[in-house]
């Protein structure tokens, strides 16, 4: 019997410290060995899972196959493996749809669970914004007001007030209960493109909101006296999105080729120009923490304001602790990726679409980036370094939005091809096709606690999908 082929290893954490000593290892040791004795080496109460990497390529099967065999690496070498944490719940991948709701006369244009995950609503091209009972799959409310196509919508952090922006060019808010309508928001003077709410753990009241428009400006409003605080107006096109910063800055990006951060008083703090084209869209790599507030997967309610402030002031720590990075996707078919406190040049201009970069995304662990594109493809980049991971092919037609399972394991893509596409990040290949739209579907969001999906498009129809 041939004898096993040994390897040196050292263990490393993904900020470069060593852990351990050089260890003399067989060759074909697995994935799941290496989890076991990391666990030993880190002294972990629970066990908790990894994974692990040499030289940014996964080792999915074992060192032999995956790194030996499939990288071109010497076994005389040491290898490095670094290993990172991964989330300690599991999300099952959606495979059945449950519900089609009807209601909406004209197509979906948004869908978003609330930060709880425990309310879903919609906004469509029929000037209403629904909402929808989970428990039963039914409709709840439908809050009327818009006098044109309803373009987005926004829960605030604390779930119990809705925004829409609409093409009349106003914002509305309204109660997700009764399906009241609380105020309107009037102001810009062309139509509303994006909305962001100021982050839980800054402002416990979430009384804070800003508003893009295609008139050129952004504006902060508040939202219990319905007045707009102060006008961010510099960019000299239409503004295309807004986030707003768990540092309580403002990012915008606009059709004039330029991203701008703005400070809480309303000043400019920097201006981010490299792009040759229109920006379309902007990612922070802590989204999925600003988005779910003072709720994790378990979506546990907080006893008080004071407590919900605390649980988001710690979940932002957590996912901001290796520095906030900015991910730009462009017109000009590139992506750019910034880490916007150390410096005013990209960290990586990503090029590999062939058309143009309609929407990016963080995993919520922030470690990758997705990014969809009108070349029918979806591809995957280092959310730490901007370098390329993957393609993911399938689609055959554009895609236009992309969502990640709470876990960071899955990725879920829609199409103009009426499919949803769900891509395993472990394989980095197809795990599910889920077909049933009747035509284009132009959004989709996945609950923060990974217990559904939600779908909408062009077929005026709205489905949620279940594992």
């Amino acid at each position: 019997m041939a004898e096993t082929q040994t390897i040196l290893a050292q263990f490393q954490s993904a900020d470069g410290d060593k852990t351990g000593p050089p260890l003399s290892l067989p060759a074909d040791v697995t994935a799941e060995q290496l989890g076991v004795l990391i666990n030993k080496f880190l002294e972990s109460e629970e066990v908790r899972p990894y994974s692990f990497y040499v030289d940014a390529k996964e080792v999915v099967h074992s060192i032999q196959r995956d790194i030996i065999d499939g990288g071109g690496r010497s076994a005389e070498e040491t290898l490095v493996i670094v290993y990172q944490p991964q989330a300690f719940f599991k999300v099952r991948a959606v495979t059945r749809c449950s519900s089609s709701l009807t209601g909406h006369t004209e197509a979906v244009l948004s869908v978003s669970f609330s930060p709880d995950g425990q309310q879903l609503a919609s906004g469509s091209g029929d000037t209403t914004v629904r909402i929808w009972d989970l428990s039963t799959e039914t409709p709840r409310v439908t809050c009327t007001g818009h006098r044109n196509w309803v373009l987005c919508i926004a829960w605030a952090p604390d779930g119990r007030v809705l925004a829409s922006g609409g093409m009349d060019n106003t914002v509305r808010l309204w109660d997700p209960v009764s399906g009241r309508e609380l105020g309107m928001l009037a102001g810009h003077r062309k139509w509303i493109t994006a909305l962001a709410w100021e982050p839980l753990h800054l402002n416990p009241a979430a009384n804070r909101m800003a508003s893009a428009s295609k008139d050129g400006t952004v504006r902060v409003w508040d939202v219990t006296l319905r007045r707009c605080l102060f006008s961010l107006s510099g960019h000299t096109a239409a503004v295309t999105c807004v986030k707003w910063g768990g540092d309580g800055r403002i990012y915008t990006g606009s059709q004039d080729k330029s991203i701008r951060i703005w400070n809480t008083d309303g000043t400019l703090h920097k201006t981010l120009s490299g792009h040759a084209h229109w920006v379309n869209t902007l990612a922070l790599s802590t989204d999925f923490a600003l988005r779910t507030g003072a709720y994790d997967h378990t979506a546990t309610q907080p006893r008080d304001r004071d407590d919900a402030q605390r649980r988001a002031r710690e979940r932002y720590a957590e996912a901001s602790g290796r520095g906030v990075r900015l991910v730009s996707g462009s017109d000009d078919f590139t992506m750019h990726l910034w880490a916007p406190d150390a410096s005013n040049k990209p960290l990586a201009r990503m090029t590999g679409h062939q058309k143009v970069v309609n929407h990016v995304s963080f995993s919520p662990d922030g470690r990758l980036i997705a990014s969809a594109s009108f070349d029918n493809s979806v591809k995957l980049w280092d959310g730490l370094t901007g370098k390329f991971v993957a393609s993911l092919r399938g689609h055959v037609a554009a895609v236009y939005q992309v969502c990640w399972s709470a876990d960071s394991r899955m990725l879920l893509s829609a199409s103009k091809d009426s499919t949803l596409k769900i891509w395993d990040l472990r394989t980095k290949k197809l795990k599910l096709e889920l077909p049933g739209h009747a035509d284009e579907v132009f959004a989709v969001d996945w609950s923060p606690g990974g217990d559904r999906v939600a779908s909408g498009g062009k077929d005026r129809v709205l489905k949620i999908w279940k594992p």
